[in-house]
């Protein structure tokens, strides 16, 4: 958004290269595990002082988070849509989407489904054989192939991020998201400082103006996310679309990063032979 791109512009940047690396927390763990990030100094990001403590990492920087939760078409589902357990009804087969690349969320479902915990590797894949036997869900390589799968009517249900649902209703696409009474799968996306950083004090102002409480207002305005800062004044309907509520927040569910990043082979593995290659 512009106020960003003018916040990021107007700040004094000393010459050099500034090394900022964005991604997602289980690709920043995987990095921080093996010696390759800063440990990051939240004094000189002034901007994280209002942000939420149980987000903070020593090694990453929350920017943006939404939740996996239900997308669905109000207008061919009529019963209400609460849990990930509805994407089971056979009621609904032939018109359940899935994203191969998100298979690491849909098995994290699978196996909150079948134990109510995320790293239930082998309740997950029963789970997912049975979705696969009774459902037939359609798989679509990306977020683009399923909301125009969604548009068409072609599905009518699938997990997604909230941010995701939020902003293909923007794009016109008939669909709502539901917050699954499971608790939702936390993502978060952010940044992270690479280990012999050229310009270490040019990527902290980067980093700062990243949580620019004005500029993410225009932000989260255009993508759905949620800020991890609290000094952002989302009011009116972004804001209602995109808050957590407190018992929400109490109910997200935080994946073991330890865990994903030593299991993460075998359950790609298991996904593309076992549920895809079947």
């Amino acid at each position: 958004p512009p106020r960003l791109t003018k916040v990021i512009a107007e700040t004094r940047l000393p010459r050099g290269t500034v090394d900022i690396v964005h991604l997602g927390e289980s690709e920043a763990y995987t990095l921080h595990v093996n010696e390759a990030l800063e440990t990051l100094d939240y004094s000189k990001i002034p901007n994280a002082a209002t942000m939420v403590p149980s987000m903070k990492r020593p090694y990453f920087v929350p920017w943006l988070y939404s939740a996996w939760e239900l997308v669905y078409n109000p207008e061919k589902i009529k019963d209400p849509i609460t849990a990930y357990a509805d994407m089971w009804n056979p009621k609904y087969a032939g018109k359940i989407g899935v994203m191969d690349s998100n298979y690491g969320n849909a098995m994290q479902t699978a196996s909150i489904v079948a134990s109510g915990k995320m790293d239930d590797f082998e309740g997950a894949k029963k789970m997912l054989l049975e979705w696969k036997k009774a459902v037939q869900p359609k798989v679509y390589p990306s977020h683009q192939q399923a909301q125009a799968a969604m548009k068409s009517d072609e599905i009518w249900l699938m997990a997604n991020y909230r941010a995701r649902g939020l902003q293909w209703a923007k794009d016109g696409t008939k669909c709502a998201t539901a917050y699954p009474k499971e608790g939702g799968i936390y993502q978060v996306f952010g940044a992270v400082m690479p280990r012999r950083v050229i310009n270490k004090e040019g990527a902290y102002a980067y980093l700062n103006a990243l949580l620019d409480p004005t500029a993410m207002v225009g932000l989260c305005a255009d993508n759905f996310y949620t800020p991890p800062i609290t000094a952002v004044n989302l009011s009116g309907e972004v804001g209602r679309k995109i808050a957590y509520s407190d018992a929400q927040k109490a109910s997200l569910k935080y994946g073991n990063q330890e865990y994903w990043a030593k299991n993460i082979t075998s359950w790609l593995d298991w996904w593309k032979k076992s549920f895809l290659g079947s």
